[in-house]
């Protein structure tokens, strides 16, 4: 097999080879170029020691050096060099205790965590495949190099690696790395909720989002997202839905498209409903206020992720009007767009959206029409640059400091009057009209 290797790629791979020492692009681009995927990034190996990488190459970085891994520098393109190495004991299903270098490529693919990861690619010697990788990629399979129980004590954090990229492939997991997933779940209590957060957002955000039911059958879910296993146990007796809450939100998932923000918010929308079930006299359950619980338990598993403050903000935003039913009337959409933002409105619609694919057949496509026709309302609003927050305003806050009006919040408070009457009714966003009623209003003394 030939595969086409980036220049500054080769650049490295051939001066290594003629200082003497071994040289492969190794992992991930490998196999990401089989399968014609295009690679996020190319790592290397080599039986070059740190200190020898570095006499090599002009410019490089100590980016990991004890563990071998020597970042070289090549027009400004960073490329990971890492020496050829055994690990050693893992004491805390993160990382080894230590490492030491080897001679050997193939003991090196040995400690890696699957076949379709430990190939290995130079012109010279072309595809070395120890362990079946091109076999799996064939197959179409996730299997662990070597014992899946070793595998996943080293580093517990592969066990959810598996299900990512069965997700990210298409790929089933092998029958023995499966059992050796739910053996050995609970050690993900030990990974770091960043780590845990980097893979659970590549599995959500890939095409397969649904495998996340793979993760739940295998017991990963119990350990890193207990709050989907209760929607898993939660179901919806009502017209509008087939499916039970879990089931729901993997369906929602596929139905939206793969953008972090809004694979998010299906993930979490519907987690105020195990908590907000009741079930009348006629057996049909009801959810009244899972919007507001929603985002209040979003708010703690994405902070317990460790996720960013701008992405809490969006994602509980979206959370919360995800099942506002607004009318496609211009005043009922601007005071909507006013409320979730011009950033945001888009995506609640495409949650909306998504949403209501993933319920029954019962007044769907009734549904789905309400939300089209609101989106073109929204569109005729945003086309003609109708008044929809306090920027558009006609007046700002040194308008009304000429007017008399202290420094304070009581600019703010007038702004946003003027703003909730210009929603109502666009034709009175002029500057005449808007100075008349913040003068007439404003307060005593000024």
């Amino acid at each position: 097999m030939k595969i086409k290797l980036p220049a500054k790629v080769k650049i490295i791979l051939d001066t290594l080879h003629q200082a003497g020492y071994e040289a492969y692009a190794v992992g991930g681009c490998v196999r990401d170029t089989i399968l014609m995927r295009t690679p996020d990034d190319w790592d290397i190996t080599t039986s070059a020691r740190p200190e020898e990488i570095k006499r090599v190459f002009s410019r490089t970085i100590d980016t990991g050096i004890e563990h071998g891994t020597v970042t070289v520098l090549i027009a400004h393109t960073p490329y990971e060099v890492t020496t050829y190495r055994i690990d050693g004991e893992y004491a805390d299903h993160r990382r080894p205790s230590s490492v030491s270098f080897t001679a050997s490529l193939e003991e090196d693919l040995a400690r890696r965590d699957f076949t379709i990861n430990a190939m290995a690619y130079n012109e010279e010697d072309g595809l070395v495949d120890c362990f079946g990788g091109m076999q799996d990629l064939q197959r179409k399979i996730v299997r662990c190099v070597g014992t899946p129980s070793e595998r996943f004590g080293e580093d517990a954090l592969r066990i959810l690696r598996a299900v990512r990229f069965s997700a990210q492939l298409g790929f089933a997991i092998d029958p023995a790395t499966r059992d050796g997933i739910e053996q050995l779940a609970p050690t993900l209590a030990d990974i770091s909720a960043e780590r845990i957060c980097t893979e659970l957002v590549k599995l959500i955000t890939s095409k397969h989002p649904d495998y996340l039911y793979t993760a739940w059958e295998l017991g990963i879910t119990k350990i890193i997202l207990p709050e989907f296993d209760r929607m898993m146990e939660t179901p919806q007796n009502t017209p509008y839905h087939y499916l039970n809450v879990g089931e729901h939100t993997l369906t929602a998932m596929c139905a939206i498209p793969e953008d972090r923000i809004l694979r998010l918010t299906m993930l979490l929308h519907d987690m105020g409903k195990p908590a907000s079930r009741t079930t009348d006299a006629w057996g049909v359950d009801h959810f009244k206020g899972h919007g507001p619980a929603g985002v209040e338990i979003a708010d703690t598993v994405l902070h317990r992720l460790r996720m960013d403050n701008d992405t809490i903000s969006k994602v509980k935003t979206l959370i919360k009007y995800h099942d506002w039913r607004m009318h496609p009337e211009q005043k009922e959409v601007r005071h909507a767009v006013a409320k979730v933002g011009t950033e945001l409105f888009p995506y609640l619609m495409q949650v909306q959206y998504a949403d209501a694919l993933a319920q029954s057949d019962y007044i769907k496509d009734q549904t789905l029409q309400r939300i089209l026709d609101v989106w073109e309302v929204y569109k005729t609003i945003m086309d003609e640059a109708q008044c929809v927050s306090v920027k558009d305003l006609a007046v700002n806050g040194g308008d009304l400091i000429r007017l008399g009006y202290p420094q304070g919040p009581a600019i703010g408070e007038m702004l946003r009057e003027l703003l909730e009457i210009v929603l109502d009714d666009p034709a009175k966003n002029t500057r005449e009209w808007l100075l008349d009623h913040a003068a007439q209003a404003r307060p005593h003394g000024c």
